[in-house]
């Protein structure tokens, strides 16, 4: 870089010119996308809406297509890595509310695995049963993070605004 006294080179344009085009997304912005994505979670769990309804489609949809449009509007120089993010912190908020609202969304009734673990220890049921939602939880945040990424840095990459390399 060019200090005091020094004249740029191309060299520092260039840096410049590479810093500027290497947008990323805040913090914050990510948190939002996250949280605009979690009320769906919590009415789904308390059985306040349903699938089927005009209701769940808003709130299953409408959140990933907030995310696509505002990663390139951003013009975000990595919008799959971003995405991801967002879809990683999202299987986050899905593993935590899934859990905490647990007896609420089954009613209060207990799952057993039955077949060959059915004679298991109940609380290991519980354990068994738990850890496979809150592993199918991050992995749908991954799923939907990923789609919603490729599908922004294809737009991105045909408007010409993602990063090459």
């Amino acid at each position: 870089m060019a200090g005091p006294g020094r004249r740029r080179t191309v060299e520092d344009m260039d840096q410049d010119q590479h810093r500027a085009s290497a947008r990323s997304l805040p913090w914050w912005g990510i948190l939002a996308l996250v949280v605009l994505a979690a009320p769906r979670v919590v009415l789904h769990d308390l059985d306040l809406v349903h699938e089927g309804t005009v209701v769940n489609a808003v709130l299953v949809f409408v959140p990933p297509l907030v995310w696509i449009v505002t990663v390139v509007a951003w013009r975000v120089s990595r919008p799959l890595l971003t995405l991801v993010l967002v879809g990683l912190w999202y299987g986050v908020v899905l593993l935590v509310t899934h859990q905490l609202l647990w007896q609420s969304s089954l009613g209060g009734r207990d799952v057993s695995l039955g077949g060959n673990l059915a004679g298991l220890d109940p609380v290991l049921q519980q354990l068994v049963v738990r850890g496979f939602a809150a592993v199918s939880s991050l992995a749908t945040g991954l799923l939907v993070g990923t789609v919603t990424g490729l599908v922004a840095w294809g737009v991105s990459a045909a408007a010409g605004r993602v990063r090459r390399g």
